[in-house]
């Protein structure tokens, strides 16, 4: 059994017996690989007819009643509910080892580059890439995340760029004006008292340790310093001041269009628009994940999400940390249908090789 933090929002704790386990295992194995109706049928003859097809519709007939499984039409077989589904992932998923092939396709796209750049753009794209899903990633707000670099570059008398590399992978460009000119060597030097000072640090506490310097008057006798304020002032200060903003990068949606779950259309458009509108999506996902706080890989399945948007869908994602810091959310955003051992071992995967990245670089 996985030993996870899942967020659980329903009552999966009902007694099964065991024979009961093994069926609802066996149906929501059999419609997570197919996406079709499971019949007794099928589990008879999967079980060389140990269990007669009439048993196993009364135990079938059980399960729906308890709603663990649910007939959509009739004259069909049985498919898993949400509550189905947690169970599953509560009491009888096994432990997953990521194949080989998964992981060199997961490690090419990580590692094809000895840099941070594009960083979250890749990993997102290498989950999706070995789920056949979305996957995506959320950065913290950049005023929260850590600076790996930080660089000026002088425009004109008085403008600046000011690039900001955060440890995360994000880059960060902004053209800032002042009321002094400074030569590029002066730039440079600043530049290089941050780097050397300061480097993963965030944004505000590096705002609060040059005001914590500004207060004690130390820069009233360092002309450096003097500088480093008041570039400083407007080119990193004002970012934390900002309202708190997060990145997202996602890919895969087309995955989706071959999903029987989605063959409606209403219900493909309504998840279509959700994608589209990136500060929606961030505040859906961001909801999702928090409304199932916790450590390590959080699973959300169908109803359990907090939007309803998200209904048809299960959420598998991971926390992102370096130095016990918080640097944004990784996952997975798949139909409830979702091999669930894969998507959580490749889900702990990435998040672990995260962390190889930057002992690398």
């Amino acid at each position: 059994m996985f030993e996870i933090n899942l967020g659980i929002a329903m009552e999966t704790n009902h007694y099964l017996t065991k024979r009961k386990r093994e069926i609802l295992k066996s149906v929501i194995q059999n419609y997570i690989s197919g996406g079709k109706p499971v019949g007794s049928r099928i589990l008879s003859k999967e079980r060389k007819n140990s269990l007669s097809s009439a048993t196993i519709r009364n135990i079938m007939a059980d399960l729906e009643k308890e709603g663990y499984l649910v007939q959509p039409h009739i004259s069909a077989g049985r498919i898993p509910t949400d509550k189905g589904y947690r169970f599953y992932v509560d009491n009888l998923l096994e432990s997953s080892h990521l194949n080989s092939a998964d992981q060199e396709l997961i490690e090419e796209k990580i590692f094809t580059e000895n840099s941070h750049d594009n960083l979250m753009e890749r990993i997102s794209q290498a989950i999706s890439l070995a789920t056949n899903n979305i996957g995506f990633v959320i950065s913290t707000p950049p005023g929260h995340s850590l600076v790996k670099h930080i660089e000026f570059i002088q425009l004109g008398d008085t403008k600046i760029l000011v690039i900001i590399v955060f440890k995360s992978g994000l880059v960060q460009n902004r053209i800032i004006s002042i009321g002094e000119h400074f030569t590029q060597t002066e730039l440079d030097q600043t530049a290089k008292y941050l780097n050397e000072s300061y480097s993963s640090y965030s944004l505000i506490t590096i705002r609060d340790e040059l005001l914590k310097k500004l207060k004690k008057e130390e820069a009233l006798y360092n002309r450096l310093l003097q500088n480093v304020i008041l570039i400083c002032n407007h080119g990193l200060i004002d970012e934390v001041n900002q309202p708190p903003d997060v990145d997202i990068y996602f890919d895969g949606t087309s995955n989706f269009l071959g999903k029987p779950e989605f063959s409606d259309t209403k219900r493909m458009h309504s998840l279509f628009k959700t994608f589209e509108e990136k500060s929606r999506l961030v505040k859906i996902l961001n909801e999702c994940i928090q409304h199932n706080s916790g450590k390590g890989i959080q699973i959300s399945i169908g109803s359990e999400n907090a939007s309803p948007g998200m209904k048809d869908c299960t959420l598998v994602s991971s926390p992102l940390t370096l130095k016990n810091r918080n640097l944004g959310s990784i996952g997975i955003l798949g139909p409830t249908r979702m091999e669930y051992a894969k998507a959580i071992t490749i889900v702990d995967f990435v998040t672990k090789l995260y962390g190889q990245v930057f002992s690398i670089n």
